[in-house]
């Protein structure tokens, strides 16, 4: 696919790879996720540490659309990853995919707050997986970002907008233990959040951002709110 704009977001390099299927990443539907580089936060137990410490990709918006085109009919949605997905120019894409007949998942940590909101608002989304990263108390802690506020208001937002979006938590016990979930389901609840909530362990690699390893507390699960549909994934 070409383009005569030589200020498109599409031509840019900034695609670190691509999954091609997935039945996991998107719930409900077959998907390929674009895998974006670089990142606003640095949190801990990361597991991306290339993706969000690279500057160029191996690939652009063009080469996925070149791949969408022949996927048609095989595939049913595209799941927009990283990284932080927003940290890029994404309606001019996103345009393109949905012409295509494809939905769109975002998985974001909700601090680009505009970025969000005017995607929302041009119907450029059917999905957004929300990463909860941490308490207030504990967010700067973790994501070594003071972007707590931002991340709240695309929440309300969201909540707001009856959009469709999930709440999720990556759970490391040395980081995060039962009493900052309980402030974060009573956040939620608070706010007006009505959806599942996702719990997911921390799995230990390698390429974590601060090359921590497995926790050694445990974590009781008895011991959460039982206020929303809590959900595991390990």
């Amino acid at each position: 696919m070409n383009t005569n704009k030589e200020n498109s977001s599409l031509n840019k390099d900034i695609v670190y790879d691509m999954t091609p299927f997935s039945h996991l990443d998107y719930p409900d539907h077959l998907s390929c996720i674009v895998w974006l580089v670089g990142c606003n936060m640095r949190c801990d137990y990361c597991y991306n540490k290339d993706i969000v410490l690279s500057k160029k990709g191996i690939l652009s918006f063009e080469n996925i659309l070149f791949f969408l085109e022949k996927r048609v009919g095989l595939l049913d949605a595209v799941v927009l990853s990283g990284g932080e997905a927003t940290n890029h120019t994404l309606v001019e894409f996103c345009t393109k995919v949905k012409q295509l007949g494809f939905k769109i998942k975002l998985d974001t940590n909700g601090v680009n707050f505009g970025a969000i909101q005017e995607l929302v608002e041009l119907n450029l989304l059917d999905y957004i997986a929300l990463d909860y990263k941490a308490p207030e108390y504990k967010f700067s802690q973790i994501t070594h970002s003071n972007n707590f506020k931002s991340f709240t208001n695309t929440l309300e937002y969201l909540i707001k907008n009856d959009m469709r979006f999930e709440v999720r938590t990556t759970v490391h016990n040395d980081l995060l233990d039962e009493n900052d979930i309980n402030y974060i389901i009573n956040d939620l609840e608070r706010r007006g959040y009505k959806n599942s909530y996702f719990l997911q362990n921390f799995l230990e690699t390698e390429e974590n951002i601060s090359n921590i390893s497995q926790s050694k507390k445990t974590f009781d699960q008895s011991l959460l709110c039982d206020k929303l549909n809590l959900i595991y994934r390990y």
